[in-house]
């Protein structure tokens, strides 16, 4: 089959795959990775599989190489399920909507610094990919932090790709200033020593992006992550914070997999030294790009009900929230 026949595609009647992913070097990246990584780590292929099937709205060119053969063709299946039985939403829909946002989002904060060059640090980056979609990062030094195991094998994925056929024409590369790898353990109280041992500089204009990663934690980890960022604020020139938070009721659909919540982010940030918190739900103006297309979806619906409201009056379904969570900060609050 032609290389250009093979692109992973979202279609509802076809997918394949490029032959890059289902090259032998890459099948075995993800057969270790199969075998060694917990639901934390796999949750990062998980996320990468829904960018690359949802490539119409996400332009991420590693993707499918970072998601793999398996859980790409999980969750088309999924997708498929939901097209042929015309659901109101299409798996996936709410992490590309969350994925735009975070996008959207760190562009804007970047242009409000006004120039000059500025940290960008990932906590628990997984499969990430901005340092090579994103061209707005090109003054900026991003530190991608997460565990010393799915970096490295992130690293050799990327590496299969880089070297490939795919990119004769040397489409990718890092598009930021620099790319710093941590390997740390955000649950460990000395992952900030680990950051500025790895060049972070606390007198320089900072977006923190805690991307599907807070609600993994422990109640004490996650507040551990919140304090130590909000003593950083104290020596950091001025500072964003972007961040997924899911309220009680989301957390509970899974708590074997889900742990730290927040019903009222915009009430807990302020503890920790930020200000100019903004909380929007999905299917709000700044979270949506036009992915809902059904007028009486699920997320439309819920975010009609007041955010003090557990239990959904139409169908007596727990209220399950997703909050996409700014804040601003600087060492004069």
């Amino acid at each position: 089959m032609a290389e250009e026949e093979r692109a992973t595609s979202s279609d509802a009647n076809q997918f394949t795959l490029r032959d890059l992913v289902t090259s032998d070097e890459v099948r075995e990246i993800h057969l270790t990775i199969d075998k060694q990584w917990g639901p934390l780590q796999q949750s990062a292929r998980q996320t990468a599989a829904i960018r690359a099937l949802w490539g119409h709205v996400v332009k991420d060119p590693l993707a499918d190489v970072l998601a793999g053969e398996r859980l790409l063709q999980g969750m088309y299946e999924k997708m498929r399920r939901d097209r042929m039985s015309n659901a109101k939403e299409i798996s996936g829909v709410m992490l590309a909507i969350r994925t735009l946002w975070f996008d959207a989002r760190l562009e804007a904060a970047i242009e409000a610094f006004g120039g000059g060059h500025v940290q960008l640090v990932l906590l628990g980056a997984g499969m990430d990919a901005r340092a090579y979609r994103l061209s707005y990062l090109k003054n900026t030094t991003i530190f991608e932090l997460d565990f010393p195991d799915l970096l490295q094998l992130k690293s050799d994925l990327i590496k299969q790709a880089i070297a490939s056929s795919d990119n004769q024409t040397g489409r990718l590369t890092v598009s930021s200033e620099r790319l710093i790898h941590v390997p740390a353990d955000l649950r460990k109280p000395n992952w900030l020593q680990m950051l500025t041992d790895s060049g972070f500089s606390p007198g320089t204009n900072t977006v923190w992006v805690l991307e599907g990663i807070l609600y993994y934690l422990s109640h004490d980890d996650a507040m551990q992550v919140l304090e130590t960022i909000g003593r950083a604020l104290e020596k950091t020139a001025h500072t964003v914070l972007l961040a997924d938070i899911m309220n009680k009721s989301a957390v509970s659909l899974s708590n074997d997999i889900y742990q730290f919540y927040s019903d009222w982010p915009d009430q807990l940030l302020p503890r920790f030294g930020f200000c100019n918190v903004k909380v929007s739900q999905i299917g709000d103006l700044d979270a949506n790009f036009g992915l809902l297309t059904d007028p009486e979806n699920l997320f439309e619906r819920r975010r009609k009900i007041p955010r003090s409201v557990d239990i959904d009056p139409l169908d007596g379904s727990p209220c399950c929230r997703l909050y996409f969570v700014e804040a601003t900060g600087s060492p004069l609050g």
